[in-house]
C-alpha cells in the first residue's frame, strides 16, 4: 500500500481523484506514487531565485523513474537583504514556519515521499526538520553556491560588501571602489560564496546522508547541478521502493560525522544552532559539550572565506566535501557504514573520492590547526554555553581580557563602532538579542563586519546572545546561553567590567565577585518584549535558549 492512497484509491475517493483531474492529472499519473517537491524559488533570495530551473530537473528524474512529481511552495528569507533591520528578527523565526508548513502539505496531501529543494541559511534545516519529523522517505536537493566575485585586484563575497562600509568609514576605501565593489562582490545566483551559514548547511546536508554528493559544493551555474538534480528525482524512487526513511539516516552516528565535518571545514556557528534542532525532530540530543569534544580529535582542513581566501567554488575543484571526508577517514574520524540517500554507504560514496588541491583542503597530517574550526566556551558569563567560530579568529585573540562596552541593541553597538568610539581592547557586548529577547536571535554581521572593517579585529572582542552570520570573522563569541531576556548572567554586565577570553581553554569568565552578580540579579527586572504582536510575540514565548537550538518546545519538554 502506497501512503498516497489515502487519498487516490477506491470507491470513496472518485472525489479525491476529481479534484487531481481538475488539475489535468491522468489516471496513469494518479496511480503512480505521489512525489512532493518542495520549492523555495522566489525573487527576492539570490540564492532561489533560479530553484525553478532545479525543481525542474528534479521533476524530469522522478517522471523518468515512475513517479508523478507535484510541487508546492514554501517562504524563503535572505539573510543578506534582512540584515541590519526589522526583518533580521523574522530569519531564524522563520526555520520553525518552513517546517511546520511542510509538515501541513505533506499530511494533507498523502504524499508518498519527498524532494526538498532549498539553498539558503534557515530553509536548509528548516527542511531537514520536516524530513526527520515526516520520516517518509525524503532526498534535500540544494541549488549550490555562487561564484565568487571579484574586482581588478582580489576575490571577493558578499561579508567584502559589509566589511568595505567600515572601511569607508575608516577613511581606507574611497565610495568609488565601494560602488566597484558592490557591482561585482556577487556575481551570479546561488548561496553566498563563502562558508556561509547556507553553504555550511548545505555540505553538512551531504555529511549527514540526506543529500546526494556534491550537494554542497557544486556551484549553482553549472549543468552538473542539473545533472544532480535529475538524480535525485531517481534517489528518491528508489528510497521509497526500499522504504529507506530519514529516520533511517539521521542517526546519532551521522550528527556525530556532520559535527567532526564541520569542524574540518570551519563552518558557520549557526550550524551548532541548526544541527542540535534538526536532532531534536528526531528526538536527538546534541549536548553543545560534543562539539570540543569531537573538535579536541579533529584537524582544522580548509581556510575558506571569511577564515581564508578560498571560496566555495575552491572546495568543489579541490574534490568537495567528499574529498574532506576521506582526508578524516585516513585517521579513522567517521563512520563509513551509515546509509545515504544515493544508496550507497558514506564509505562507499568516498571511495573514489580525491584530494586535489591540498592548499584548499590541507592533508590530514598537515592541518591548519589540529583542533578544530569551532569552539564551545563556558564560564560564569555563559554557564550554558557560547560559540565562536575559532578558524576564523585571529591568533593574537585567542586569548584577550578587556573592559566590556554594553549595549542592549545591535543598532546601538553599531552606532557606536562607526562612530569611533570603541577602543582597542574593548570586549563588546551586545545583548537582549537572543531568541526570546531579539526575538528571533538576529544575526551581527554588521557590528561585526564593522570592526573587522575598521581593522580592529586584532584587537576587539565582541559578545552576544544573538548570533552570527557564516561570515563573520574575528573573535565574535556569539549564543551566549542563558540569554539575556531570561536573566542570564550577561544581563548582568556593566560597563568597565573585565571580560576574560580563552578560546584555547574554552573558557569566558566576567571578573566580578559572585557576591556582586547576586545583588545585580536581585535588581535586575526583566524588560518589556520588544514585539508583542504577531507571530514573533508568540515565537519569543515558545522558543528554547540557543543551546537547545532554539527549537520551539511545543511538545512540552
Amino acid at each position: 500500500m502506497m501512503r498516497s492512497d489515502v487519498v487516490k484509491k477506491g470507491l470513496e475517493r472518485a472525489p479525491h481523484r476529481s479534484l487531481f483531474k481538475a488539475m489535468g492529472y491522468t489516471d496513469a499519473e494518479i496511480a503512480r506514487p505521489l512525489i512532493g517537491i518542495v520549492n523555495a524559488q522566489n525573487e527576492i533570495v539570490p540564492g532561489h531565485i533560479h530553484l525553478d530551473q532545479i525543481v525542474e530537473a528534479v521533476k524530469a528524474g522522478v517522471r523518468m523513474h515512475g513517479g508523478t512529481p507535484i510541487e508546492f511552495p514554501v517562504i524563503a528569507v535572505c539573510d543578506g537583504i534582512a540584515m541590519g533591520h526589522v526583518g533580521m528578527h523574522y530569519s531564524l523565526a522563520s526555520r520553525e514556519l518552513i517546517a511546520d508548513s511542510i509538515e501541513i502539505m505533506a499530511m494533507a496531501h498523502g504524499f508518498d515521499a519527498l524532494v526538498m529543494v532549498p539553498n539558503c541559511d534557515k530553509v536548509v534545516p528548516g527542511m531537514l526538520m520536516a524530513a526527520g519529523r515526516l520520516n517518509i522517505p525524503t532526498v534535500v536537493m540544494s541549488g549550490g553556491p555562487m561564484l565568487a566575485g571579484s574586482n581588478d585586484r582580489d576575490r571577493m563575497s558578499l561579508s567584502t560588501l559589509f566589511e568595505a562600509v567600515g572601511a569607508v568609514q575608516a577613511g581606507t576605501m574611497s565610495l568609488e571602489e565601494l560602488q566597484a565593489c558592490e557591482d561585482t562582490a556577487c556575481p551570479s545566483c546561488g548561496s553566498c560564496s563563502g562558508m556561509f551559514t547556507a553553504n555550511s548547511m548545505n555540505c553538512l546536508t551531504e555529511v549527514l546522508g540526506l543529500g546526494l554528493p556534491g550537494n554542497g559544493t557544486i556551484p549553482a551555474v553549472y549543468a552538473e547541478r542539473i545533472r544532480l538534480a535529475k538524480e535525485a528525482g531517481k534517489a528518491v524512487m528508489d528510497l521509497l521502493a526500499a522504504n529507506i526513511r530519514p529516520r533511517d539516516i539521521l542517526t546519532h552516528a551521522a550528527f556525530i560525522n556532520a559535527l567532526t565535518v564541520d569542524m574540518a571545514l570551519g563552518c558557520s556557528t549557526n550550524s551548532l544552532l541548526h544541527l542540535p534542532a534538526v536532532a531534536y525532530e528526531v528526538g536527538i540530543e546534541l549536548d553543545l559539550a560534543l562539539a570540543n569534544e569531537i573538535s579536541a580529535r579533529t584537524p582544522n582542513l580548509c581556510k575558506l572565506s571569511p577564515a581564508g581566501p578560498y571560496y566555495i567554488e575552491d572546495l568543489y575543484r579541490a574534490g568537495g566535501v567528499q574529498a574532506v571526508m576521506k582526508e578524516l577517514s585516513k585517521k579513522d574520524l567517521l563512520n563509513l557504514d551509515l546509509i545515504t540517500v544515493s544508496g550507497r554507504t558514506v564509505g562507499e560514496n568516498i571511495a573514489h573520492a580525491e584530494n586535489r588541491d591540498p592548499e584548499v583542503i590541507r592533508p590530514i597530517d598537515n592541518p591548519h590547526s589540529e583542533t578544530g574550526g569551532i569552539a564551545v566556551l563556558t564560564g560564569n558569563l555563559a554557564p550554558g554555553g557560547c560559540v565562536v567560530k575559532r578558524s576564523a579568529v585571529a591568533p593574537e585573540m585567542l586569548i584577550h581580557s578587556g573592559p566590556a562596552r554594553v549595549f542592549d541593541s545591535e543598532e546601538a553597538a553599531s552606532e557606536a563602532i562607526l562612530g569611533g568610539k570603541i577602543a582597542k581592547g574593548d570586549v563588546i557586548v551586545i545583548r537582549y538579542e537572543g531568541p526570546k529577547g531579539g526575538p528571533g536571535m538576529r544575526e551581527m554581521l554588521a557590528p561585526t563586519a564593522a570592526v573587522a572593517g575598521m581593522g580592529l579585529d586584532k584587537d576587539v572582542a565582541l559578545i552576544t546572545d544573538g548570533r552570527f552570520s557564516g561570515a563573520t570573522r574575528g573573535a565574535s563569541i556569539g549564543h551566549v546561553s542563558p540569554e539575556a531576556a531570561e536573566g542570564g548572567p550577561i544581563a548582568l554586565v556593566r560597563d568597565g567590567d573585565l571580560i576574560t577570553i580563552d578560546i584555547n581553554a574554552g573558557t569566558i569568565e566576567l571578573q566580578v565577585s559572585e557576591e556582586e552578580l547576586e545583588q545585580r540579579k536581585q535588581a535586575w527586572q526583566p524588560p518589556q518584549p520588544k514585539i508583542q504582536h504577531g507571530y514573533l510575540a508568540r515565537y519569543a514565548k515558545m522558543v528554547s535558549s540557543a543551546r537547545f537550538g532554539a527549537v520551539l518546545r511545543e511538545r512540552g519538554d
